[in-house]
């Protein structure tokens, strides 16, 4: 759950050296890195991460050139305490009510710890699994309920597997792999539902990546009261792929049993982690850019599937999810022959493909090579 810190050192990138020697060097050679080609395959193209290929706020570069003279030093409590009271508002939430870190696996063995062996954890399937993992390695049970013909969580089947060895609900809304988002009114009252019997997690990682963020987010009923969790990364929009870090918005007395636990530990966040996603959170127009970028983008990608009848999702997020008619190992090897790379596949829908929404000229290129492969 925590970083080490050897892991840390790691993360933090302290190698960086002279490339700090100015925000603007630093924002160039961050932008350059980002689309370097994989030199153990020149021109290959990574499509397969769901990372912003456009890049952090070049705020983040100017706070890690302040942070320059202290890459000898741990992050330290009140740096933390700050960067906490920065999202606190931000989010219009007690500073008590926020956990800093990528705590989702921390969470699921927490969780399951106060359920015990046999606990059951629900989640949508195929799905991100860090929670369900954390869980099992305290006895919980992981329960997958595949999505609706819409390829949604299915929020009716959910319902019906609750009971009382039920100990979370995980849902990740957009959902990955498919990127599809539920209806928000339905959602949130499944969510109230939901959480008078167990605990709900939502993981909304991408979901600044919808036009509507501010109104479909779950941390509205966090401000309730009601017994949900909402957790979001700076990986994703914030372009902090690099500099992992993230956050959880939690009832108090959970947050505080987290914290017992050693989740926000400021020195296992780390320094540059810290100070790159807190002049993140603050330029607000990066974010904006990022969407509309990608949106554009996005929708040239589903007109390409559409073009090419290929079955695909509503997708909303960085990525789409589409049908590709023959298995996904199969494709990925010949789009890999063409320089992209589109990662792994996501069972049980093993024809499906997903495509991470990279730069215009790197979306062509793959476009191209779908055409090609598909031909």
């Amino acid at each position: 759950m925590h970083l080490s810190r050897r892991n840390l050192l790691k993360t933090s990138g302290l190698a960086l050296g002279a490339g700090f020697a100015s925000p603007l060097l630093a924002s160039a050679q961050a932008a350059k890195a980002a689309r370097a080609p994989d030199r153990q395959s020149s021109t290959l193209i990574r499509l397969s991460l769901n990372e912003n290929p456009y890049g952090p706020s070049p705020r983040v570069a100017e706070a890690i050139q302040r942070e320059s003279t202290r890459f000898n030093r741990y992050a330290d409590a009140a740096q933390a305490q700050q960067f906490t009271e920065q999202i606190a508002a931000f989010e219009n939430l007690p500073a008590e009510q926020v956990v800093l870190g990528e705590i989702l696996g921390l969470l699921g063995t927490y969780l399951a710890g106060e359920g015990g062996p046999g606990s059951e954890f629900l989640y949508s399937n195929p799905g991100y699994l860090a929670l369900i993992d954390g869980a099992a390695r305290l006895g919980g049970i992981g329960i997958p309920v595949p999505l609706n013909a819409q390829y949604e969580n299915d929020l009716p089947a959910l319902s019906q597997k609750i009971n009382a060895k039920t100990r979370g609900i995980y849902l990740v809304n957009p959902h990955n792999p498919t990127g599809t988002v539920n209806e928000d009114e339905a959602f949130k009252q499944f969510l109230r539902d939901g959480s008078q019997h167990a605990v709900v997690v939502v993981d909304e990682a991408y979901l600044e990546y919808t036009a509507d963020f501010a109104q479909r987010s779950a941390v509205s009923l966090v401000r309730e009261g009601a017994n949900i969790l909402v957790f979001r990364t700076f990986d994703k929009i914030h372009g902090l792929a690099g500099l992992p870090i993230g956050y959880t918005l939690t009832p108090a007395p959970i947050a505080a049993a987290l914290r017992k636990q050693g989740a926000g530990e400021a020195e296992s966040l780390g320094r540059l982690n810290i100070a790159a996603a807190g002049a993140a959170l603050s330029d607000t127009a990066q974010v904006a850019h990022s969407r509309e970028a990608v949106a554009r983008e996005r929708e040239k990608w589903l007109a390409i599937l559409r073009d090419l009848k290929l079955p695909h999702t509503a997708a909303q997020a960085n990525f789409i999810f589409f049908d590709s008619g023959q298995p996904q190992p199969q494709l990925a090897a010949q789009l890999r022959a063409h320089g992209i790379d589109i990662g792994r596949p996501h069972p049980p829908f093993t024809n499906w493909a997903r495509i991470t929404i990279g730069l215009p000229e790197e979306n062509l290129r793959a476009q191209q090579a779908l055409r090609q492969v598909l031909s």
